[in-house]
Protein backbone atom coordinates (compact mmCIF):
# COMPACT_ATOMS: atom_id res chain seq x y z
CA UNK A 1 0.00 0.00 0.00
CA UNK A 2 1.68 3.21 -1.16
CA UNK A 3 1.53 6.19 1.18
CA UNK A 4 2.83 9.80 1.28
CA UNK A 5 0.37 11.22 -1.27
CA UNK A 6 -2.29 13.53 0.13
CA UNK A 7 -5.17 15.75 -0.90
CA UNK A 8 -3.64 19.11 -1.88
CA UNK A 9 -6.80 20.93 -3.00
CA UNK A 10 -10.54 20.31 -3.36
CA UNK A 11 -12.62 22.07 -6.00
CA UNK A 12 -16.40 22.29 -6.38
CA UNK A 13 -18.08 23.63 -9.54
CA UNK A 14 -21.68 24.43 -8.48
CA UNK A 15 -22.71 25.69 -11.95
CA UNK A 16 -21.44 23.48 -14.77
CA UNK A 17 -18.74 25.23 -16.84
CA UNK A 18 -18.59 28.25 -14.52
CA UNK A 19 -15.70 28.95 -12.14
CA UNK A 20 -14.91 26.53 -9.37
CA UNK A 21 -14.62 27.14 -5.64
CA UNK A 22 -11.52 25.97 -3.80
CA UNK A 23 -12.59 24.59 -0.40
CA UNK A 24 -10.78 23.13 2.62
CA UNK A 25 -13.28 20.29 2.97
CA UNK A 26 -16.30 18.89 1.17
CA UNK A 27 -19.09 16.44 2.07
CA UNK A 28 -19.26 13.30 -0.06
CA UNK A 29 -22.54 12.27 -1.66
CA UNK A 30 -23.25 9.35 -4.02
CA UNK A 31 -23.24 11.75 -7.01
CA UNK A 32 -19.99 13.55 -6.09
CA UNK A 33 -19.06 16.32 -3.68
CA UNK A 34 -22.06 18.19 -2.31
CA UNK A 35 -23.04 21.14 -4.53
CA UNK A 36 -20.84 20.00 -7.44
CA UNK A 37 -22.47 20.57 -10.84
CA UNK A 38 -25.90 20.93 -9.27
CA UNK A 39 -26.85 23.72 -11.69
CA UNK A 40 -26.59 24.25 -15.42
CA UNK A 41 -27.33 27.15 -17.72
CA UNK A 42 -29.54 26.01 -20.61
CA UNK A 43 -30.52 27.52 -23.95
CA UNK A 44 -34.02 28.05 -25.37
CA UNK A 45 -34.22 24.33 -26.18
CA UNK A 46 -33.23 23.31 -22.64
CA UNK A 47 -29.77 22.12 -23.74
CA UNK A 48 -26.88 22.79 -21.39
CA UNK A 49 -24.39 25.47 -22.33
CA UNK A 50 -20.74 24.62 -21.64
CA UNK A 51 -17.50 26.50 -22.21
CA UNK A 52 -17.13 24.50 -25.42
CA UNK A 53 -19.82 26.66 -27.03
CA UNK A 54 -20.05 29.62 -24.60
CA UNK A 55 -16.57 30.35 -23.27
CA UNK A 56 -17.85 33.46 -21.42
CA UNK A 57 -19.05 31.04 -18.73
CA UNK A 58 -15.39 30.83 -17.65
CA UNK A 59 -15.73 34.35 -16.20
CA UNK A 60 -18.82 33.59 -14.09
CA UNK A 61 -17.79 33.43 -10.42
CA UNK A 62 -19.86 31.58 -7.85
CA UNK A 63 -19.68 32.19 -4.12
CA UNK A 64 -21.19 30.01 -1.41
CA UNK A 65 -21.54 30.44 2.34
CA UNK A 66 -18.47 28.80 3.96
CA UNK A 67 -20.69 26.67 6.18
CA UNK A 68 -22.29 25.05 3.09
CA UNK A 69 -19.32 22.67 3.00
CA UNK A 70 -19.64 21.48 6.59
CA UNK A 71 -21.27 18.22 7.42
CA UNK A 72 -25.02 18.15 7.89
CA UNK A 73 -25.51 21.83 6.99
CA UNK A 74 -28.92 22.67 5.56
CA UNK A 75 -29.80 25.97 3.88
CA UNK A 76 -32.18 28.42 5.53
CA UNK A 77 -34.38 30.92 3.71
CA UNK A 78 -31.50 33.42 3.84
CA UNK A 79 -28.85 31.06 2.37
CA UNK A 80 -27.90 31.83 -1.21
CA UNK A 81 -25.15 31.56 -3.78
CA UNK A 82 -23.85 34.82 -5.21
CA UNK A 83 -23.06 34.87 -8.93
CA UNK A 84 -20.82 37.54 -10.46
CA UNK A 85 -19.57 38.26 -13.96
CA UNK A 86 -17.90 41.23 -15.69
CA UNK A 87 -20.34 44.09 -16.28
CA UNK A 88 -23.17 42.38 -14.39
CA UNK A 89 -24.87 43.07 -11.05
CA UNK A 90 -24.58 40.32 -8.44
CA UNK A 91 -27.23 37.63 -8.86
CA UNK A 92 -28.34 35.91 -5.66
CA UNK A 93 -29.89 32.45 -5.90
CA UNK A 94 -31.52 30.87 -2.86
CA UNK A 95 -30.03 27.52 -1.90
CA UNK A 96 -33.47 26.34 -0.78
CA UNK A 97 -35.15 24.09 -3.33
CA UNK A 98 -37.02 26.07 -6.01
CA UNK A 99 -40.70 25.25 -6.56
CA UNK A 100 -40.93 25.37 -10.35
CA UNK A 101 -40.11 22.35 -12.49
CA UNK A 102 -39.13 22.64 -16.14
CA UNK A 103 -39.21 19.73 -18.58
CA UNK A 104 -37.03 18.99 -21.58
CA UNK A 105 -33.63 19.73 -20.02
CA UNK A 106 -30.71 17.91 -21.62
CA UNK A 107 -27.01 17.35 -20.95
CA UNK A 108 -25.26 15.25 -23.59
CA UNK A 109 -27.30 12.05 -23.97
CA UNK A 110 -29.43 12.59 -20.83
CA UNK A 111 -32.74 14.42 -20.78
CA UNK A 112 -35.26 14.95 -18.04
CA UNK A 113 -36.85 17.61 -15.88
CA UNK A 114 -35.06 20.07 -13.60
CA UNK A 115 -35.88 22.76 -11.05
CA UNK A 116 -36.13 26.22 -12.60
CA UNK A 117 -34.44 29.11 -10.78
CA UNK A 118 -36.86 31.66 -12.18
CA UNK A 119 -37.09 34.83 -14.25
CA UNK A 120 -34.40 36.95 -12.54
CA UNK A 121 -31.75 34.27 -13.09
CA UNK A 122 -32.98 33.69 -16.65
CA UNK A 123 -32.72 37.40 -17.47
CA UNK A 124 -29.27 37.67 -15.89
CA UNK A 125 -27.80 34.79 -17.94
CA UNK A 126 -29.70 35.87 -21.09
CA UNK A 127 -28.15 39.33 -20.81
CA UNK A 128 -24.70 38.02 -20.01
CA UNK A 129 -24.51 35.35 -22.73
CA UNK A 130 -26.54 37.34 -25.24
CA UNK A 131 -28.87 34.40 -25.97
CA UNK A 132 -32.04 33.13 -24.32
CA UNK A 133 -30.95 31.23 -21.19
CA UNK A 134 -32.28 29.77 -17.97
CA UNK A 135 -30.58 28.55 -14.81
CA UNK A 136 -31.83 25.15 -13.68
CA UNK A 137 -30.99 22.90 -10.76
CA UNK A 138 -30.80 19.10 -10.69
CA UNK A 139 -33.93 17.60 -9.18
CA UNK A 140 -32.52 14.72 -7.13
CA UNK A 141 -36.00 13.90 -5.78
CA UNK A 142 -37.35 12.85 -9.18
CA UNK A 143 -34.39 12.36 -11.54
CA UNK A 144 -31.35 10.10 -11.85
CA UNK A 145 -28.53 10.40 -14.33
CA UNK A 146 -26.55 7.13 -14.52
CA UNK A 147 -22.89 7.00 -15.47
CA UNK A 148 -21.81 4.71 -18.31
CA UNK A 149 -22.59 1.21 -16.97
CA UNK A 150 -19.69 -0.23 -18.99
CA UNK A 151 -17.33 1.52 -16.56
CA UNK A 152 -19.19 1.96 -13.28
CA UNK A 153 -22.58 0.28 -13.13
CA UNK A 154 -24.98 1.57 -10.49
CA UNK A 155 -23.41 5.00 -10.01
CA UNK A 156 -25.12 8.32 -10.78
CA UNK A 157 -24.14 11.96 -11.26
CA UNK A 158 -25.94 15.29 -11.34
CA UNK A 159 -24.71 17.52 -14.20
CA UNK A 160 -21.05 16.39 -14.29
CA UNK A 161 -19.86 15.30 -17.71
CA UNK A 162 -19.33 11.66 -16.85
CA UNK A 163 -18.44 10.54 -13.33
CA UNK A 164 -18.89 11.73 -9.73
CA UNK A 165 -15.23 12.68 -9.08
CA UNK A 166 -12.22 13.61 -11.18
CA UNK A 167 -8.77 13.38 -9.64
CA UNK A 168 -5.38 14.51 -10.94
CA UNK A 169 -1.99 15.16 -9.39
CA UNK A 170 0.06 18.31 -9.01
CA UNK A 171 3.05 16.32 -10.24
CA UNK A 172 1.29 15.55 -13.53
CA UNK A 173 0.51 19.24 -13.97
CA UNK A 174 4.14 20.14 -13.17
CA UNK A 175 5.38 17.57 -15.72
CA UNK A 176 3.10 19.05 -18.40
CA UNK A 177 4.13 22.61 -17.55
CA UNK A 178 7.82 21.75 -18.05
CA UNK A 179 6.94 21.05 -21.69
CA UNK A 180 4.89 24.21 -22.27
CA UNK A 181 6.21 27.66 -23.20
CA UNK A 182 3.47 29.16 -21.05
CA UNK A 183 2.59 27.10 -17.95
CA UNK A 184 -1.12 26.50 -17.37
CA UNK A 185 -2.88 26.57 -13.99
CA UNK A 186 -4.95 23.73 -12.57
CA UNK A 187 -8.21 25.54 -13.43
CA UNK A 188 -7.80 24.48 -17.07
CA UNK A 189 -8.49 20.87 -16.04
CA UNK A 190 -11.34 21.33 -13.53
CA UNK A 191 -10.51 18.46 -11.14
CA UNK A 192 -12.44 17.85 -7.92
CA UNK A 193 -9.41 16.44 -6.11
CA UNK A 194 -5.84 17.59 -6.71
CA UNK A 195 -3.40 15.25 -5.00
CA UNK A 196 0.27 15.90 -4.30
CA UNK A 197 3.19 13.73 -3.28
CA UNK A 198 3.14 11.08 -6.02
CA UNK A 199 4.97 10.42 -9.29
CA UNK A 200 3.72 12.27 -12.39
CA UNK A 201 0.81 10.44 -14.04
CA UNK A 202 0.81 7.70 -11.40
CA UNK A 203 -2.92 8.35 -11.09
CA UNK A 204 -3.32 6.65 -14.51
CA UNK A 205 -2.56 3.36 -12.77
CA UNK A 206 -4.76 3.68 -9.69
CA UNK A 207 -7.75 1.34 -9.77
CA UNK A 208 -8.50 1.64 -6.03
CA UNK A 209 -7.41 4.31 -3.55
CA UNK A 210 -8.32 5.22 -0.03
CA UNK A 211 -8.70 8.88 0.92
CA UNK A 212 -9.22 9.31 4.65
CA UNK A 213 -11.56 6.38 5.42
CA UNK A 214 -13.22 6.23 1.99
CA UNK A 215 -12.49 3.84 -0.85
CA UNK A 216 -12.60 5.17 -4.39
CA UNK A 217 -12.39 3.19 -7.59
CA UNK A 218 -10.48 4.57 -10.58
CA UNK A 219 -12.87 3.72 -13.41
CA UNK A 220 -11.65 5.54 -16.53
CA UNK A 221 -8.88 7.85 -17.67
CA UNK A 222 -10.31 11.32 -18.19
CA UNK A 223 -10.39 12.19 -21.89
CA UNK A 224 -10.12 15.93 -22.48
CA UNK A 225 -12.22 18.20 -24.68
CA UNK A 226 -11.22 21.70 -25.76
CA UNK A 227 -11.89 23.33 -22.35
CA UNK A 228 -8.23 22.99 -21.22
CA UNK A 229 -7.32 25.29 -24.13
CA UNK A 230 -9.57 28.09 -22.78
CA UNK A 231 -7.74 30.69 -20.69
CA UNK A 232 -10.03 30.81 -17.64
CA UNK A 233 -9.32 34.47 -16.82
CA UNK A 234 -10.32 35.72 -20.28
CA UNK A 235 -12.46 33.02 -21.92
CA UNK A 236 -10.10 33.04 -24.94
CA UNK A 237 -9.11 29.69 -26.47
CA UNK A 238 -5.67 28.79 -27.84
CA UNK A 239 -4.06 25.54 -28.96
CA UNK A 240 -2.30 24.63 -25.71
CA UNK A 241 -2.01 22.54 -23.64
CA UNK A 242 -3.88 20.11 -25.91
CA UNK A 243 -1.34 20.33 -28.74
CA UNK A 244 1.44 19.26 -26.36
CA UNK A 245 -0.78 16.66 -24.65
CA UNK A 246 -1.39 15.10 -28.08
CA UNK A 247 2.35 14.35 -28.30
CA UNK A 248 2.61 12.34 -25.08
CA UNK A 249 -0.87 11.79 -23.59
CA UNK A 250 -2.84 10.64 -26.66
CA UNK A 251 -4.51 7.25 -27.07
CA UNK A 252 -1.88 6.56 -29.78
CA UNK A 253 0.89 6.90 -27.17
CA UNK A 254 -0.83 5.57 -24.03
CA UNK A 255 -3.12 2.92 -25.52
CA UNK A 256 -1.35 1.73 -28.67
CA UNK A 257 -3.29 -1.55 -28.81
CA UNK A 258 -6.75 0.07 -28.83
CA UNK A 259 -8.85 1.59 -31.57
CA UNK A 260 -7.47 5.10 -32.09
CA UNK A 261 -9.91 7.97 -31.56
CA UNK A 262 -7.51 10.91 -31.40
CA UNK A 263 -8.22 11.49 -27.70
CA UNK A 264 -5.91 12.92 -25.05
CA UNK A 265 -6.04 11.94 -21.38
CA UNK A 266 -5.30 13.84 -18.20
CA UNK A 267 -6.62 12.74 -14.81
CA UNK A 268 -8.61 9.78 -13.52
CA UNK A 269 -12.37 9.49 -13.04
CA UNK A 270 -13.47 8.04 -9.71
CA UNK A 271 -16.54 6.63 -8.02
CA UNK A 272 -16.83 6.13 -4.26
CA UNK A 273 -17.44 2.54 -3.20
CA UNK A 274 -18.79 3.37 0.27
CA UNK A 275 -22.44 3.77 1.19
CA UNK A 276 -22.61 7.56 1.54
CA UNK A 277 -26.29 7.74 2.41
CA UNK A 278 -25.65 6.56 5.96
CA UNK A 279 -23.45 7.47 8.87
CA UNK A 280 -21.62 10.61 9.90
CA UNK A 281 -18.30 12.06 8.95
CA UNK A 282 -18.71 11.64 5.17
CA UNK A 283 -16.26 14.42 4.48
CA UNK A 284 -12.93 14.74 2.67
CA UNK A 285 -10.45 17.41 3.79
CA UNK A 286 -7.35 19.01 2.34
CA UNK A 287 -4.40 17.19 3.88
CA UNK A 288 -6.15 13.81 4.06
CA UNK A 289 -3.73 11.02 3.14
CA UNK A 290 -4.23 9.01 -0.03
CA UNK A 291 -3.24 5.33 -0.08
CA UNK A 292 -3.07 3.30 -3.27
CA UNK A 293 -4.80 -0.02 -2.59
CA UNK A 294 -4.73 -1.48 -6.10
CA UNK A 295 -3.05 -0.46 -9.32
CA UNK A 296 -2.29 -1.71 -12.79
CA UNK A 297 1.25 -1.93 -14.12
CA UNK A 298 0.96 0.42 -17.10
CA UNK A 299 -1.42 2.96 -18.61
CA UNK A 300 -1.87 0.64 -21.59
CA UNK A 301 -4.07 -1.53 -19.32
CA UNK A 302 -6.21 1.38 -18.12
CA UNK A 303 -9.91 1.73 -18.81
CA UNK A 304 -10.34 4.70 -21.14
Amino acid sequence: MEGSAKVGSIFIYPIKSCRGICVSQAPLTPTGFRWDRQWIVVNHKGRAYTQRNESKLALVQVEFPNEAFSEGWEPTKSSYMAIRAPGMDVLKISLSRPRDVTDGVSVWEWSGSALDEGAEAANWFTNYIGKTSRLVRFDAASQTRPVDPAYARGHNVMFSDQYPFMLMSQESLDALNKLLKEPVPVNRFRPNILVEGCEPFSEDLWTEVRISKFTFQGVKLCSRCKIPTIEQDTGIAGSEPNATLMKFRSDKVLLPNRKQQGKVYFGQNLVCKDNLTEGKGNIVKVGDPLFVLRKISSAAEAAA
